[in-house]
């Protein structure tokens, strides 16, 4: 199989509520020497466009909507001429980081996406917030989580337009069913996988974040 899977950081900001926090941010590439979709376009587009190379990129897609997940899109986009996907509940969050630049398209549960020899999958997973959506790849034995699940437990939901109880349920229908063997590769931190994760359930739901 051509098909890779390639990781980008970027470092900058994530802002919500009045706060501000300084994070670093995976960009994911998943695609071989011709083809590449982007994952995440977080912060600045230039390394992205350096990872890339002379590769088409043939969609960006964004897990969510917020800032530190959407920063590069448009930036990105426009130098490559791909469309940017992100689910149409988190428009309010894009709103406020691109006003008056639509995304491209809207994504949508099962929406898939092909690129070199392999088929991604949108899975919608709200709770992080309400258009969180991660893409499964079980060519490649993976899914991109974004912010919904990480290597410890389910991504924040102590901000607006986040709920526990909604993550909670995300997790557990939709990502917890994979296959356990599946590589979770995360919006921030390092890897992990469903076995190692899917243990700790009721771990979470007792503390309860």
């Amino acid at each position: 199989m051509s098909t890779r899977i390639e990781r980008v950081v970027t470092s900058g900001t994530f802002s919500l509520d009045g706060g501000t926090w300084d994070v670093d941010n995976n960009v994911w590439l998943v695609g071989d020497d011709d083809e590449v979709l982007v994952i995440d376009p977080a912060h600045d587009a230039g390394p992205i466009r350096d990872a890339v190379g002379d590769r088409r990129v043939t969609a960006i897609v964004c897990t969510h909507g917020h800032d530190d997940h959407i920063g590069a899109a448009r930036d990105l986009a426009e130098s490559t001429k791909a469309p940017v996907w992100l689910h149409p509940a988190d428009r309010m969050l894009w709103d406020v980081v691109h006003p008056g630049a639509a995304p491209d398209a809207e994504l949508a549960d099962g929406q898939e996406f092909e690129v070199g020899d392999v088929t991604l999958t949108a899975v919608h997973t709200p709770g992080h917030s309400p258009g969180g959506v991660c893409l499964s790849a079980p060519d490649l034995g993976a899914v991109f989580s974004g912010d919904t699940l990480f290597a410890g437990g389910p991504g924040a939901t102590g901000r607006s337009f986040s709920d526990f109880g909604t993550i909670i349920d995300s997790i557990r229908d939709r990502l917890l069913t994979l296959p356990p063997e599946t590589v979770v590769h995360t919006g921030h931190g390092d890897t992990t996988t469903v076995g190692a994760e899917r243990p700790h359930l009721r771990e979470w739901i007792d503390r309860g974040h």
